[in-house]
Formats: C-alpha cells, structure tokens, sequence
C-alpha cells in the first residue's frame, strides 16, 4: 500500500465521524449566545469568565454570528461554558476515495475529449463506447497516481 493510499485511508476514518454533523445547523445567534441563554448565564458573567468586560463578550457573540470570530476565541468561550470546541471538515462527496473520483473522472474527460476531438478532425473518430473506455481508464489511472494536476 502506497504512503499517499494509507494516508487518504487514515484521514477518512477521521472524517467518517464528522458526516452526521454536517446536517447540524448553527442556531441564528451563534452557538455562544445560544448556549449562554439556556444556561441563563448573564453577558456580565461570560465576561468574567473570559477575563474580559461585558461589551467585548457581546463583540465575541457578534464576531461569531458574522462567521469572523477566529478558533482561538471560540476554544475559549466553549471552555469558559463549560464546553468542548469540534472542529473538522466533511467531505462534500462523502468520502476523501469520493472526491478523488470526480476530480480523476472530470480531468479524464477532458484529456480523452481533447484527443477524440483532435481524432475526429483528422477523420478518425472514435466511438462512444471506445471513449467511455478510454475515460474510465485513464480515471483509474489518475485516482492511482493523484497527480498535482488533478487539483487544478
């Protein structure tokens, strides 16, 4: 098994959690401010538990519902609430093996129209069955080797 393969394995298995989170949609007011209120904990008393006044907490629940709040100061007022901060990504095909797929499988097409259409002027044109062919192999080369390319 190649580095890269065991590497696109491991960082699946560590996505695999995350899917379900994906359909999970952050309250209006940001998860501080959401949280805050059903524990009825006071913007006063956030304040004071990030050893910061009660106007910058309520900056920090601002920042956070304009999606500009950094990491840092959300790892901070999930533990000044007593909470854990998840962070992580979820592949939008799926999978990491889903992604790679599209991207081999949509370069492949545009490598294999180019040489069909190159073929077809000189009159020697292909087949659709021959460049479906032609596609899925030259896919399952790509998703072997994931050049730089593939990115692109």
């Amino acid at each position: 098994m190649s580095k890269q393969r065991l590497l696109i394995d491991q960082m699946n298995a560590k996505l695999k959690p995350f899917e379900p989170l994906a359909q999970v949609v952050p309250p209006p007011t940001g998860w501080i401010k959401a949280v805050r209120t059903a524990l009825g904990i006071s913007l006063q008393q956030l304040g004071n538990k990030l050893a910061i006044s009660k106007q910058s907490a309520s900056e920090i629940e601002q920042r956070e519902k304009d999606g500009s709040i950094t990491l840092k100061s959300l790892r901070e007022a999930a533990n000044a609430l007593e909470m854990t901060l998840v962070y992580g990504f979820v592949p939008k095909d799926g999978s990491l093996d889903s992604l790679i797929e599209k991207k081999a499988k949509a370069l492949a097409t545009r490598i294999v129209s180019r040489t069909s259409n190159t073929m077809k002027l000189e009159d020697q044109e292909n087949s659709a069955e021959r460049i479906k062919k032609a596609i899925d192999q030259r896919t399952d080369e790509l998703k072997r080797e994931i050049p730089k390319i593939l990115w692109d």
